[in-house]
């Protein structure tokens, strides 16, 4: 495969966002985005997908996170689909389950080129210290509607917001692992009896 990198700038009146991404990287982050908790969330997503991930935010954090959230992962989507090209050769599906002491969750990705989100998170708390974590499904929208792909989360057990929250997101950065692993059996084909994706 060649090169799967992309860079995508977005500015809206709201936030002025730029996004690197690198889908052969080893796990590299450089963040700026005033948001420590997203950050962490990130950082296991690059770490365990094996993408590196350099995120540049800023935005209307005095009023609060969720423009900067939304559109972060709205930006993060659009690099994703922009580095991935014609998904020729990808495995295009991944799963993970990964826990965390008494927090287990699900994920599972479909790089089908139609958007969709099931996302099943019962926090146990609303906020993780200034965060507040319903701004994970805004997050998450953003970047289906933008990668278009299908996701499904599920966190199936926990009772620690922090841990339920990183569960989710190692999982996903080890599905997004799966899903983009260069298939060799599947070198030059489209994994779609459609032709295209």
């Amino acid at each position: 495969m060649s090169q799967r990198q992309a860079t995508i700038t977005r500015n809206t009146l709201e936030t002025q966002i730029t996004v690197t991404v690198n889908l052969d990287g080893t796990g590299q982050v450089n963040f700026s985005t005033g948001i420590p908790f997203l950050e962490h969330m990130l950082d296991q997503v690059a770490r365990h997908g094996m993408v590196d991930i350099t995120i540049q935010a800023a935005g209307d954090l005095h009023i609060d996170d969720h423009h900067a959230v939304e559109d972060i992962g709205i930006t993060f989507g659009q690099a994703f689909a922009k580095a991935l090209g014609d998904k020729k050769g990808i495995y295009r599906y991944g799963h993970a389950y990964v826990p965390l002491d008494e927090s287990l969750s699900r994920v599972v990705i479909d790089f089908s080129g139609r958007p969709g989100l099931t996302f099943h998170v019962p926090f146990s708390r609303a906020r993780v210290g200034d965060f507040e974590v319903d701004l994970f499904a805004e997050f998450f929208q953003g970047f289906v509607n933008h990668a278009k792909v299908t996701l499904h989360i599920d966190n199936l057990r926990g009772s620690n917001s922090h841990h339920q929250a990183e569960t989710v997101f190692k999982a996903f950065g080890r599905a997004l692992r799966m899903a983009l692993t260069a298939d060799a059996r599947m070198a030059g084909i489209m994994p779609s009896t459609k032709g295209s994706l």
